[in-house]
């Protein structure tokens, strides 16, 4: 599966436009998660455990989307959009969404 944030697949073309397909994740920042990102926040630099939460949600959401891509029979998914959310009280969760358009190239 081609996963492009552009809107066509270069040296191939679009034959066919499957609809636009999402893959959303939602995800809980734990205590430890915060301590250490409190400790990171007092004494500077970048919080690893964060950043860790971060790229496992940006995964698992691009993972469902192109799952989600193949169900309808497409080979790839062009104009790709990652957004990310805080939610719950405190923003102790984060959402991460990915959507694009589910095509067939050849």
């Amino acid at each position: 599966m081609i996963i492009t944030t552009t809107p066509g697949v270069e040296g191939k073309t679009i034959r066919e436009y499957k609809g636009i397909v999402f893959g959303e994740v939602i995800s809980g920042v734990n205590f430890l998660k915060d301590f250490a990102a409190g400790l990171t926040n007092f004494f500077g630099g970048r919080s690893g455990s964060y950043e860790g939460e971060l790229i496992q949600a940006r995964e698992a959401a691009l993972a469902e989307m192109e799952k989600r891509a193949a169900a309808l029979g497409a080979n790839a998914v062009v104009g790709v959009d990652i957004d990310y959310e805080v939610l719950g009280q405190g923003g102790n969760m984060l959402m991460v969404t990915a959507s694009g358009t589910a095509v067939v190239v050849g």
